[in-house]
């Protein structure tokens, strides 16, 4: 009989050796499940910042070139208003040269000068017409 309860003292300590060894395992498991939980939060959090990193970058690189191109466009206003400007001074110029060119031709030659102004007339009112 000694060999049959050695047997089966033998199977109680294998048995609870095998219960220790599954808790034991359990216990692993589920440290290891909350490490990969953590792991899995850090992954999550990593990519929320590099989203947030792209994000930004993005926005910065949109808003350099709307800077750069708003410059351009305000480069190209202004030289606009310089065209402008200079347009406006040469016709005040030219009209000033024609009006003084026209109060010369009047007191040097009065009758010519009638005639060319009504020829001039003549014509508009043609063209006015059509």
């Amino acid at each position: 009989m000694n060999t049959a309860s050695t047997a089966a003292q033998d199977a109680r300590e294998t048995a609870k050796d095998a219960r220790e060894a599954v808790r034991n395992a359990g216990k692993a498991a589920f440290e290891a499940a909350g490490s990969l939980e953590s792991d899995l939060q850090a992954l999550r959090d990593d990519f929320h910042r590099l989203a947030e990193q792209v994000a930004n970058l993005v926005a910065n690189t949109g808003n350099a070139a709307w800077r750069h191109a708003k410059s351009g466009v305000d480069e190209a206003v202004s030289e606009a208003q310089d065209k402008g400007r200079e347009a406006a001074t040469a016709v005040r110029e030219v009209s000033d040269h024609f009006v003084e060119a026209l109060d010369e031709s009047i007191k040097t030659r009065p009758y010519a000068t009638l005639a060319l102004v009504a020829g001039l007339a003549f014509l508009f009112g043609a063209t006015w017409r059509r």
